[in-house]
């Protein structure tokens, strides 16, 4: 393939925007995939779920708690109503004997209502400094999310806009190289990062190996408009150095009096 010499070095150009936006999509990947970040949303999440069950075991405790008080409420009244028939003396001498009875059974049964009531008190007492200490790391967690999102969000603006902006430039190089060659490239690209390299002494920028003397031969002597590709790696190289001509000796001054 021919080629105007300007046009291939127009290549290194289009390369030099194409490894950026290959380097602004491994960018943007990292942060998709920053443990840092995974951590802080991971741990904001187990919290809220952790408070979320508290809460849950709170709601449940104070149902046992308002259980047991009507028991104590009803147990009381239960007392209250046996103490005032013995004291109204309607009752008769078996009657008396049953209610003092009750009253007893009662007692044990209060007594052991009120050591149920003051556990579970206990227990809602430790879970609700749990869950207040856990709330507190909600919103501590809450905060160090934010912040990484809006770091996080800053960075991504910034990948947008360079990518945006390598976008724009990459349009305007193509439309300045002939077809076949941007083709070329192209189909070299899509199988490999590099598609197009400096030949830099006997090196090729792509591969970093050094062409033998013999194979610059035929290099050096293609013409300045001839596409070269890397027989390694199969980049096109641009050739940035080229062999200047001879100059041409000045005549002595023997040879000049023969024209004079």
């Amino acid at each position: 393939m021919k080629a105007d010499l300007f046009d291939q070095r127009r290549l290194l150009e289009l390369q030099a925007v194409d490894t950026q936006l290959t380097q602004l999509g491994q960018r943007r990947k990292k942060l998709d995939a920053d443990p840092a970040y995974a951590t802080a949303v991971q741990r904001q999440r187990a919290l809220a779920d952790k408070a979320a069950n508290l809460t849950g075991d709170l709601a449940d405790l104070d149902r046992d708690i308002e259980r047991v008080e009507r028991e104590v409420e009803l147990v009381t009244k239960r007392a209250d109503n046996d103490r005032a028939r013995m004291a109204s003396g309607a009752a008769t001498a078996k009657e008396l004997e049953g209610l003092q009875s009750e009253l007893e059974s009662l007692a044990r049964r209060q007594g052991t209502l009120e050591d149920d009531q003051l556990e579970l008190m206990e227990r809602r007492e430790g879970l609700e400094a749990e869950l207040t200490d856990v709330r507190r790391q909600v919103e501590e967690s809450r905060q160090v999310l934010a912040d990484a999102e809006a770091d996080r969000g800053r960075q991504l603006g910034e990948i947008d806009t360079e990518t945006a902006d390598a976008t724009s430039t990459r349009e305007a190089l193509v439309i300045n190289i002939p077809d076949r060659l941007v083709e070329l490239y192209e189909r070299i690209h899509a199988k490999q990062p590099i598609a197009a390299a400096e030949l830099v002494g006997r090196r090729c920028g792509s591969c970093r190996l050094e062409k033998s003397p013999a194979d610059m031969i035929p290099i050096k002597s293609a013409p300045v408009d001839e596409v070269i590709r890397c027989e390694e790696c199969g980049c096109v190289l641009i050739r940035t150095e080229l062999p200047q001509s001879k100059p041409t000796s000045l005549p002595s001054e023997d040879e000049l009096k023969k024209y004079t």
